[in-house]
């Protein structure tokens, strides 16, 4: 598969595509609205980061705990039961009144639940597309984020302060009940891809499995950790322009756009494949430079320009499912999503304490040169471990014994 237009072709990847569009344009109007309502309430720049990024916290616990799931339910149920719960939740935040540890409580729930959502979604394209067509359908979707966070948080923005956070709250809400309906209506009935009822036992058996191997080891450290702290940076947004966070927001999203576009379809194949590393760096050093408290106008080039750097996991992906047996896909490929939202919550805490300590800028510029040197830090593990594999096959297809009887055991 090497085109979109063979993507849109494909059955059942459009209403995947569109339910999927409907749920980032409300978690990013969502986002920007509680964020925004948090920091009117409290002036906490830790306490409105935590409010947009720390439900992700939830993710640990639910990759320690629920994310067998994502192989074990019928995935068409669980993508629009999941955005119907959404929906239901952001509206509840709405309500005037609500205390803030009621909405960060709502926001713990929703974050376990998403936490084998993710797996439950990116394992169902695998299924859509294959594995070689998961590269460029993964790309899209990437793209679609970024076209849906730009428009998103510029819409977000004008809505916040044209009507109010918890109008905007409720249209998000809308969106999210928009995506349920999509999915429920335009996905086919599959049966889960494993046997058995999920249980915590065979989340650990599964984590293990996938940890044995050195390379999805440092894989995972790559897409969870360099990006994660970013994401922090991120995450303070609103407190370094409170009146302007809605432009960075989209200029982060339109730098996210371009390198995705980049990386999944205008990069050959074994270019591509040496590249992890330096756009993996880009993602960080543009945000060295918030040092020099940088004007709205200049601090959303930066951020545009740092967020080519996220294409970077598109490379690490491919490698990644290339390296998962079938039967563990949506686990593998949860357990990437819920690491990911996971880090992204400790470090817009993290972020957010550095930030509360000194300043929203030397907060960003922290990060970024954490995020720098895990990169480096991880490169020579992944050079190390990294090994040629026979086309079509993962290193566990010729080993019988990498093959457990009890991932599909009943």
């Amino acid at each position: 598969m090497r085109s979109y237009s063979e993507l849109f072709r494909t059955r059942e990847f459009t209403p995947l595509f569109v339910s999927s569009c409907f749920r980032t344009a409300a978690s990013t109007v969502s986002g920007l609205a509680l964020g925004t309502l948090v920091y009117r309430a409290t002036g906490s720049p830790l306490l409105s980061a935590l409010s947009m990024f720390g439900p992700s916290l939830a993710q640990m616990v639910g990759a320690a705990t629920l994310l067998s799931a994502a192989d074990r339910l019928p995935p068409r149920a669980t993508v629009a039961g999941i955005a119907l719960l959404f929906g239901l939740g952001t509206a509840v935040m709405a309500v005037p009144g609500l205390p803030v540890w009621t909405v960060f409580a709502l926001l713990l729930l929703l974050g376990l639940i998403q936490s084998f959502g993710g797996g439950v979604l990116w394992g169902l394209l695998t299924e859509i597309l294959a594995k070689e067509g998961y590269l460029l359908g993964r790309s899209v979707f990437n793209m679609m984020s970024g076209i849906a966070q730009i428009t998103g948080y510029a819409t977000g923005g004008v809505l916040v302060a044209l009507l109010s956070p918890r109008v905007t709250l409720l249209l998000a809400a809308g969106l999210y009940l928009a995506a349920a309906l999509t999915a429920r209506l335009g996905l086919t009935a599959r049966a889960p891809r494993a046997k058995g009822r999920p249980s915590v036992a065979r989340t650990w058996r599964a984590n293990a499995r996938l940890f044995s191997s050195p390379e999805r080891r440092t894989l995972y450290l790559l897409l969870w950790v360099p990006n994660g702290l970013i994401v922090g940076c991120e995450s303070l947004y609103v407190s370094y322009a409170p009146d302007r966070a809605g432009a960075l927001f989209a200029f982060a999203a339109l730098g996210m756009f371009a390198g995705d576009l980049t990386t999944g379809r205008l990069l050959p194949p074994r270019v591509r494949a040496r590249l992890g590393i330096p756009v993996l760096l880009l993602l960080a050093t543009p945000y060295l430079f918030f040092a020099l408290r940088p004007g709205v106008a200049v601090a959303a080039a930066l951020v545009a320009l740092a967020s080519i750097g996220f294409g970077a996991s598109l490379i690490q992906q491919e490698r990644l499912v290339a390296l998962i047996p079938d039967e563990l896909s949506g686990h593998a490929l949860g357990l990437h999503t819920a690491g990911m939202l996971t880090l992204q919550g400790v470090s817009a805490a993290l972020a957010g304490g550095i930030a509360q300590l000194t300043s929203p800028a030397q907060a960003m510029t922290v990060m970024a040169a954490a995020s720098v040197a895990v990169t480096l830090a991880l490169t020579p593990a992944l050079l190390r471990h990294r090994t040629a594999l026979p086309k079509g096959r993962g290193p566990e297809s010729s080993t019988p014994r990498d093959r457990p009887a009890e991932v599909n055991s009943p």
